[in-house]
């Protein structure tokens, strides 16, 4: 019961972030609105009635209902008939499952429920969002919102001083000078660390390219996934997102669908690349070092 409800839970989460998504295409000028909605103010992020992005209508509340809606309406606006995008489910869908397996990862690991387990997931669900948000984003647009980018910095970085001290590092550890070599076993360095390791790399790339190899978004993207996983699980992510970036663009280019000169967007490999080392990372280290151990 209580991972059906963290389920749909997801599913809301992931209605709201499609209706986040479309309202910040707008503010950017990405999409136009439509219906009664042309011509007035650009819709606030956060407030104001869903509508039809074909036909500018106000939604009902049985238009609203995550996945279900899709469903019953057999993937048509009820008012104008125009096909819903298959963004919507699917964005709605992978939110839920995405949250799903953020709780029981973190009760694989402790069993036990406290104040400070709930905060923790509770960081690890907006950080999901906002990673969701990004990728969906730069799949559509080859373009990363800062909107959405920096608030997650700020909060990944909030996080890791909470973990800090809570932990009591800032009590137990030893500042004098002669100790400061020491400071790089800390997680908290290890985490900017990661993540300043990650932007350079990628900075470097942007650099060597002049933009079209890697945009700098993803500099900054790096940047906040070395910062949310630390060392050595950037690494993962970081193998795992090259590797199925080279996979899908040769598929792309088998397919016809893209030639070697195009432009792909790399946000998604690197969010799907981060997912892999979040869960299986330390598996995955374990099985790489045993290699070399046997």
């Amino acid at each position: 019961m209580i991972s059906f409800m963290v389920f749909a839970f997801g599913l809301a989460i992931g209605s709201f972030l499609n209706a986040f998504i479309y309202r910040l295409e707008v503010r950017q000028g990405l999409v136009l609105t439509k219906g009664k909605h042309k011509g007035k103010h650009k819709p606030s992020v956060l407030r104001g009635r869903s509508f039809c992005p074909h036909c500018g209508h106000t939604l009902a509340w049985q238009d609203l209902i995550p996945l279900l809606s899709f469903l019953f309406l057999r993937g048509r606006c009820r008012y104008c008939k125009q096909r819903i995008s298959f963004q919507y489910p699917l964005v709605e869908l992978a939110t839920g499952v995405v949250f799903l397996f953020i709780f029981n990862f973190q009760f694989s690991i402790s069993n036990e429920f406290s104040i400070l387990q709930f905060f923790n997931i509770l960081y690890l669900f907006i950080l999901a969002s906002s990673l969701i948000t990004i990728f969906v984003y730069d799949l559509k647009h080859y373009l990363i919102p800062d909107k959405i980018l920096y608030p997650a910095i700020g909060l990944a970085f909030l996080w890791r001083i909470f973990e800090f001290l809570n932990l009591g590092f800032a009590q137990s550890f030893d500042w004098a000078p002669g100790r400061m070599a020491g400071w790089i076993s800390m997680p908290l360095i290890q985490a900017i660390l990661a993540g300043i390791l990650a932007s350079v790399f990628f900075f470097a790339i942007y650099l060597v390219s002049k933009g079209k190899w890697m945009g700098f978004g993803d500099v900054k993207l790096a940047f906040l996934l070395g910062l949310f996983l630390g060392w050595p699980s950037i690494v993962v992510a970081l193998f795992s997102a090259f590797c199925l970036g080279a996979v899908a663009g040769i598929a792309l280019i088998a397919f016809k669908k893209k030639g070697l000169k195009s432009e792909v967007p790399f946000a998604p490999f690197l969010i799907i690349g981060t997912a892999i080392a979040f869960f299986f990372g330390s598996d995955i280290m374990s099985w790489y070092l045993g290699l070399f151990l046997v």
